[in-house]
């Protein structure tokens, strides 16, 4: 691998579902081969993903990547890869808040609706059924009230019965400073610790490896990727939002490539050299 200066290494921000894999999971082997390539330059790629650390892993692994960290559960928790572990990684960051009074105010307004908690293990409890992949595999279901009592990295709630909109406008009036993304059908809604974002945990990792704020580039296609492109367009880093993003995560974006299907990650990533040879200019 070509050894790169601090001055000369750039930081890729990469999110997982609808950026590097399908709705479906499928992950394309262009996307692998470009991600590859771009880190054998000496380049470094960071996944920040809004899941939690043990459903980010495997698709790590199958990036080919053996080593290094990874920001999961929208920034609460980062994880560094440790082949010898049990679980495949190490948890090296987490933050957690009380859900209690949250919890409170969002069963007020959405009786109705299905919550869940993330433990600091990773580990899920729930109180309403979720889908099956959603929670990972270690998922336990549990009353609504043993939900409050212990401090979490996330909390999440589930709507069925609501569309997008209509959750997101929902969640606005109750005035929760919140992340929120939808899901397939429904309205999902993932909460983290106050200020804690895949901004806030790639910031610690782009000090960490010495790399110029401004030599930074991140994908992603959700709501939950905002704060991510706003970070690094602040310092004049690059943002791009997937095609199949959102109008309101495009225009936060400073481009739009190919949707996921149309293996946008890859498309981006061959260009690279282009990028920067253009930014020299």
């Amino acid at each position: 691998m070509p050894s790169l200066s601090p001055s000369d290494r750039w930081l890729i921000g990469l999110d997982i579902d609808g950026t590097l894999v399908h709705d479906d999971g499928y992950l394309s082997p262009e996307v692998i081969k470009e991600v590859q390539r771009v880190k054998e330059l000496g380049h470094e790629v960071i996944i920040a993903t809004g899941r939690a650390a043990a459903n980010a892993v495997p698709v790590v692994r199958d990036l080919g990547f053996e080593q290094g960290f990874v920001v999961s559960s929208n920034g609460a928790v980062t994880v560094q890869l440790d082949t010898d572990h049990p679980k495949g990684f190490q948890m090296t960051d987490i933050t957690t808040f009380d859900p209690a009074e949250i919890l409170s105010q969002l069963i007020e307004h959405l009786p109705e609706a299905h919550f869940a908690v993330e433990d600091v293990d990773g580990s899920y409890r729930f109180h309403r059924p979720f889908p099956t992949y959603a929670l990972g595999d270690q998922n336990f279901e549990t009353p609504l009230e043993q939900l409050m009592h212990h401090p979490v990295s996330r909390v999440v709630v589930l709507s069925p019965q609501h569309d997008v909109e209509e959750f997101l406008g929902l969640v606005s009036r109750i005035g929760l400073a919140s992340v929120s993304y939808a899901i397939g059908y429904t309205a999902w809604l993932d909460i983290s610790p106050k200020g804690v974002s895949k901004a806030s945990a790639l910031e610690v990792q782009r000090q960490r490896l010495g790399i110029a704020n401004h030599q930074v580039l991140v994908m992603g296609d959700g709501r939950n990727d905002i704060e991510m492109f706003q970070w690094a367009k602040s310092n004049g880093g690059l943002a791009f939002a997937m095609g199949q993003a959102p109008e309101e995560v495009q225009l936060e974006a400073t481009d739009v490539t190919s949707s996921v299907t149309d293996d946008g990650v890859a498309r981006v990533l061959a260009g690279f050299e282009g990028i920067l040879f253009s930014r020299q200019r």
